[in-house]
């Protein structure tokens, strides 16, 4: 009997599908496990309760979702690799009749987590502790610093960065001389001016030691900005159900939070409450976001996810590229998907929920953004940029004479050295809206001249105004040569005509 065989079995409720699992538009309605469904509201709101009842052995899961037994022998093995903790509310995002759900494969072990097909998987792939000048601090931009004040989490995401950090299972809870370094080493370089406080989560700290590290880097005239990165108003938004909480973020003046949306069902009722309430007490709400396959790499899912972030006031801040890590591999989509997802983002919606997507560089590089090839070709005088509609577009950045010499050519080449200036694709739905909205002012114009030919009296029309236009007469009527009347140049006249004003937008 393996050892997985000798766990004992929970007691609990058959499991079957409810309606709180269907897909809604974002923020969703707020749900329950089944197993849950007896908990007081007040003990469900209580974010001690919710800690206190976290999921955290596989002899705990294997009762409320379905497994393979080689599903069950692999996960057991990875309870001393990575710790596991969810909370109820978090648990019950997942969908139980879906075993490729997207806040499963967040928050469960898989037995993909054993794999390692491209041996590219790495401890620290970002090399963040050789840049690390004092324990827990490190330093890789020139005007920013990150520190790490915690290895505890609400919700040990399996793909984390850090899993290095967070397998550490010593109490940082009372101040010790390290977190006092951090702070000192900030204090005595004035080049930095941007302090991100991470962990683990740095809200799971104890008020006290929260408060340490608010106060002391609140205080260094130099920092401009203290980042709190967090993944509680996802994963356990009842912590911030706490005003004293909330009062203690904002009375540092300069925080501004960080949080971690992955998927739209993750933008609950619950989540927006607090968000909300971080925002009327004056901090911004940023959201970084992992692209990660089977969770969000799909066009569709990602326009949800960032048009529910905008629904709920939080900026779209980063798309990452999944970070070489240990156990995260199956997680790992191609660059390309990325790419794909950013082309289908940028100009389909609002550039507020348009995100930067970047690559987080082996060897300490840092944060690279990509993004898809909107310059097409360049010359002396000007470059060839396209938009998301295909339109192809000559922009003369600079205000100085055309050196070029025209030649007849075609295509994007045309654009360059030729006469032309765009290039449109074909049904372009602007183009087909431009039509309308042409034809539609055509009718107007025409119904309003009518209406004031046939008054008597020519009374002014509303939106209609008189204005005078000098305009050269035609050369010819025919073959457009100009005729020996007109040889001294062209003739003017004044003519009268009515002006359709722009009322209508």
């Amino acid at each position: 009997m393996s050892h997985i065989d000798e766990r004992a079995e929970l007691s609990h409720e058959p499991l079957s599908p409810t309606a709180a699992y269907t897909e809604e538009e974002p923020p969703s309605k707020p749900r329950r496990h089944p197993i849950w469904k007896d908990v007081p509201q007040e003990q469900w709101d209580d974010w001690k309760w919710q800690r206190q009842n976290a999921i955290t052995s596989v002899r705990q899961l294997r009762n409320l979702l379905e497994f393979t037994p080689e599903e069950l022998e692999a996960i057991g093995q990875l309870e001393s690799d990575y710790k596991l903790a969810i909370p109820p509310y978090y648990f019950s995002l997942i969908d139980p009749n879906d075993p490729n759900d997207p806040i499963r494969r967040q928050s469960v072990p898989s037995s993909s987590e054993l794999q390692n097909p491209s041996g590219y998987e790495l401890e620290d792939p970002l090399e963040e502790d050789l840049d690390s000048p004092v324990p827990g601090l490190t330093h890789r931009y020139p005007d920013r610093a990150l520190l790490v004040t915690t290895h505890v989490c609400t919700m040990y995401c399996r793909f984390c960065t850090r899993k290095r950090t967070t397998m550490d299972r010593e109490g940082w809870d009372a101040v010790n001389r390290n977190d006092q370094r951090m702070i000192d080493y900030v204090a005595a370089h004035p080049e930095i001016r941007d302090v991100i406080v991470s962990g683990g989560d740095p809200l799971t700290l104890p008020t006290a030691k929260l408060k340490f590290y608010l106060d002391n880097l609140s205080k260094i005239p130099h920092v401009d900005v203290i980042r709190i990165g967090t993944r509680v108003p996802v994963t356990l938004p009842q912590r911030l159900y706490d005003p004293e909480l909330i009062a203690l973020l904002s009375s540092a003046e300069k925080v501004w939070i960080q949080t971690h949306f992955n998927h739209p069902n993750e933008i609950t009722v619950e989540a927006k409450r607090v968000c909300n309430a971080l925002l009327r007490a004056g901090m911004p709400v940023n959201n970084h976001s992992v692209l990660m396959k089977g969770v969000n790499d799909d066009l569709s899912t990602m326009r949800n996810l960032m048009r529910g972030l905008l629904r709920i006031k939080v900026r779209p801040y980063y798309l990452f590229h999944c970070d070489p890590v240990i156990g995260a591999g199956h997680f790992r989509t191609s660059v390309w998907k990325g790419l794909e997802i950013m082309e289908g983002l940028r100009g389909h919606m609002s550039g507020l929920g348009i995100p930067t997507y970047v690559v987080d560089s082996p060897h300490g590089g840092g944060k690279i953004p990509l993004m898809p090839n909107y310059l097409i070709s360049s010359s002396d005088d000007a470059v060839v940029l396209r938009n998301f509609e295909g339109q192809i577009v000559r922009y003369q950045a600079k205000d100085e004479p055309i050196t070029r010499r025209k030649t007849k050519t075609t295509g994007v080449s045309g654009l360059l050295q030729g006469d032309k200036s765009v290039l449109i694709p074909e049904n372009i739905e602007r183009m087909e809206r431009r039509k309308k909205v042409a034809a539609q002012k055509k009718v107007e114009a025409k119904e309003a001249s009518c209406c004031s030919d046939s008054s008597p009296e020519k009374p002014a029309v509303d939106g209609m105004n008189l204005i005078q236009l000098t305009v050269r007469a035609p050369h010819s009527e025919g073959n457009g040569t100009r005729s020996k009347k007109s040889a001294g140049g062209p003739k003017k006249k004044t003519v009268k005509t009515k002006l359709l004003t722009a009322s209508n937008g």
